[in-house]
């Protein structure tokens, strides 16, 4: 059964994606004064992907006919090699990456709270309103 209409499994998608690219931007930060660092990213394009295909169920007909099974994207991280923000060839700008990491927060602080608003709602039913 699946609760809330996958509302709950999107949430996690978002928190998944969320935490990516946090580790993607302390990754930068820490490398900062890495000499030749290239900057890491976190691609919304494989999350979204993931999410509107692993939804997909299809009843088949034959045997011949082809199945419909949801791709899974391992890690969306890619590597900016031809920005070089430093003469040391490092790529990172601190406030980009400050920026991202303060928009990245309050996300992850939102869906952490809707999440937490479904799982209170739920636990108030169990409960039957008590």
């Amino acid at each position: 059964m699946d609760l809330y209409g996958g509302t709950i499994s999107a949430l996690e998608k978002g928190l998944n994606f969320s935490s990516d690219k946090s580790k993607a931007i302390s990754q930068n930060v820490a490398n900062v004064d890495t000499p030749n660092y290239q900057v890491k990213t976190v691609d919304f394009k494989n999350y979204l992907q993931e999410a509107k295909t692993a939804h997909l169920e299809a009843h088949r007909t034959d045997r011949r006919h082809l199945p419909f099974s949801p791709t899974t994207f391992g890690s969306s991280t890619h590597n900016y090699s031809s920005f070089r923000f430093n003469q040391n060839g490092n790529g990172v700008d601190m406030d980009k990456e400050q920026a991202d990491l303060a928009a990245n927060q309050i996300y992850y602080n939102a869906l952490a709270d809707r999440i937490s608003s479904k799982f209170n709602s739920l636990n108030n039913v169990i409960k039957g309103g008590r």
